[in-house]
Order: C-alpha cells, then sequence, then structure tokens
C-alpha cells in the first residue's frame, strides 16, 4: 500500500463511454479510489452496489467515487448500466495505474498463484495527497469505512 501522506500517483483512464479522466480533474476534492478485481462477479457486484447506496451522502461530503479495474470500457458500461452506477469507472488495461497504487499483486486462491487485483480502496485528499487506504477489503465494507473516512460519521 502506498504510504498516507505520499502524493497519489497521477493517471488519465478511460471511464465507461471511453472519455479520459484524469485525477488532476478532481484537484480540490477527496477522491475515494476503490481497486476491484472484475466487473459482475459477486464480491465486485456487491461492492459497487455499496458505493451506489451510499453514493448520495459521498456527495453530501463532497468526494467523487472513482472504482478501477483491469475491465474493458464496453465491460464497465454493462456492469454500470445492469448496477445503475453513478459514479465513475475508469479501465486500466494496461495496469499502469493498478501497479502505480500497488494493487496488482501476486494471489493465491485454491494453491493457484496468479497476479490480479487485490480490493483495495484508497482516500485522496484536496491537495492530492493519500489520506487514508485499505487493503484486502471486505467488498460491503469498503464503502462504509471510506464513508466514516470521508464525512467523520458512522453509518
Amino acid at each position: 500500500m502506498l504510504e498516507i501522506g505520499t502524493v497519489a500517483p497521477a493517471f488519465t483512464l478511460p471511464d465507461k463511454e471511453g472519455k479520459l479522466v484524469s485525477l488532476k480533474d478532481f484537484a480540490g476534492k477527496k477522491v475515494v479510489l476503490y481497486f476491484y478485481p472484475k466487473d459482475s462477479t459477486p464480491g465486485c457486484t456487491r461492492q459497487a452496489q455499496a458505493f451506489r447506496d451510499a453514493f448520495a451522502k459521498f456527495e453530501e461530503a463532497g468526494a467523487v467515487i472513482i472504482g478501477i479495474s483491469k475491465d474493458s470500457v464496453k465491460s464497465h458500461m454493462n456492469f454500470a448500466t445492469k448496477q445503475e452506477l453513478p459514479f465513475i469507472l475508469l479501465s486500466d488495461t494496461e495496469l499502469t495505474t493498478l501497479q502505480a497504487y500497488e494493487v496488482w499483486q501476486e494471489k493465491k486462491l485454491y494453491g493457484k498463484v496468479s497476479m490480479g487485483v487485490v480490493r483495495s480502496v484508497y482516500v485522496i485528499d484536496e491537495e492530492g495527497n493519500v489520506a487514508a487506504a485499505w487493503t484486502k477489503v471486505k467488498p460491503e465494507q469498503s464503502a462504509v469505512d471510506a464513508l466514516e473516512f470521508v464525512c467523520g460519521c458512522e453509518n
């Protein structure tokens, strides 16, 4: 994980419509970056739904939600449409941002070793620094933890 207080790595990635989105577009706002393994899988769907269901509270707290995975723009469009996701999904097929945020790691499942996204959440402050970080988060809990951090409230 990146250390709290370090400058968040810059990125520019395509959203679900192919439009390029950069971290610098949100200067002066809190940004909740959540990294997840794959669109439309059970855990990732539950995580996206948790962020969707808390979206209004994040907006009230002045925070932007951005989900990032290695899935394609088309996959993100289908996922966002089916789950009615009101926040930004970015496609990192080249793995540059996933690697910069240290979430592309070796994973073990049933004795098999492979590379993949470790479910993680970062909160980037208004100045572009890492303000909070969670790794190996539970799908539903990640939105709760991030919201408690950005708004200073309990859910």
